[in-house]
This record gives C-alpha cells, structure tokens and sequence, in this order.
C-alpha cells in the first residue's frame, strides 16, 4: 500500500513537470530575444541565393513602394576571405528586372557597404534556410527589414515568428510577397544588368 502511495505521488509529479516543460516550450519569445543579432554569423550559412519572402519598412511612403515590387532576391559569394564577400540583388517590378552588386565586409553579425552609408545585421531567426536582415539607413532615421528564404512560402510559425519580430520593432504590418511571381534570372555575362 505504501508502494502505490509512493508510485502516485510520483506519477502526478511527472506528469506535473511534463506540464510545466510543455508550458515552457511554448512561451512566446520576448521581444529582446525576437529582434537580438545573430551571436555567431557564418558566412558558408550565407552563401546562394534567396528569395524575398516578406519585409517592412519604417518609413510609409518606401513601404507602399516596396509593395509594388513582383519579387527580388538576394545572392551571397564568397569569392574573396571570410570577411569580404559579394552580395547581389535583384528585384522585378512591372515585368523588368534590376541588377544590383556590392562588396561588403563582414562585421561580426553586421556588414556595411562599400560607401558607408548603410549598416546591416543579421537578425536571429528559427527559420532554418532563412536569412533575415535588419538594414539601418541615413544612420538609423530609417529601418528596412527582410526576411529571405530558399523557400517562396514559410511555415505558418515561421511567419507568426516574423510579424513578432517586426512588431517589436514598432514597423508596420509586413508585406508578404507573392510566391507565384516570377524571380528575375540570375545575371550572368550573357544577361547584363537592366
């Protein structure tokens, strides 16, 4: 009798910590934590091209801009160190593609361009073949901020997990790109930039 008292008590106990680490587990992340820089950046992590998934823009009339676009990408290669890599980008508007390069040296989790004038950090995310950029223009009198992917559509979590981000950062509702739109090729010496 005292056996089955004892195997009871630990019954409920276990099942009572099971609670609790269940509880644990999906306890939303505060917004410290949702919006923190990536603590270790790898730059083979970067490497390839990504489509943009969504974005927001702190400044209205860049964001209503920003949802004319049809689609736009991101390129990482590393063809020169650990720290200086090439960064493309591509964006289609109204059926016409635009090209754009930078070299950029690699800051920890941050990189800045060739001209300085513009500051990136790669901003933590659970979302694991994503990218997920916060870039501070004109010394941080605006905020873009970019969530690229392998992937043309994420999970709904992976979603959820992004509207958090950019409602810590007290930015807009983010626009969601249409995934059936076509990227724009990736440029080649046989495909100039437009």
């Amino acid at each position: 009798m005292m056996i089955s008292a004892y195997r009871g008590m630990f019954d409920g106990c276990a099942i009572a910590l099971l609670c609790l680490v269940s509880l644990s587990h999906s306890a939303p992340l505060s917004c410290e934590d949702l919006v923190r820089p990536l603590e270790q950046l790898d730059p083979r992590h970067l490497e390839g091209r990504r489509a943009l998934v969504a974005g927001s823009l702190s400044h209205l009339p860049y964001m209503e801009r920003f949802k004319d676009r049809d689609s736009a990408t991101v390129n990482f290669v590393n063809n020169t160190s650990e720290t200086n890599i090439s960064m493309s980008r591509s964006l289609s508007s109204h059926n016409e593609c635009h090209y754009v390069s930078y070299n950029i040296s690699l800051e920890g989790s941050s990189f800045t361009y060739e001209d300085g004038n513009l500051t990136t950090t790669f901003i933590y995310t659970s979302c694991h073949d994503c990218i997920l950029m916060s870039f501070d223009v004109e010394s941080g009198k605006r905020q873009h901020f970019y969530l690229f992917s392998r992937r043309r559509e994420l999970e709904q979590t992976e979603m959820e997990e992004f509207r958090a981000q950019v409602k810590c950062l007290n930015m807009p509702p983010p626009h969601v790109m249409d995934p059936t739109k076509k990227l724009c090729p990736e440029e080649t010496a046989g495909n100039p930039a437009v």
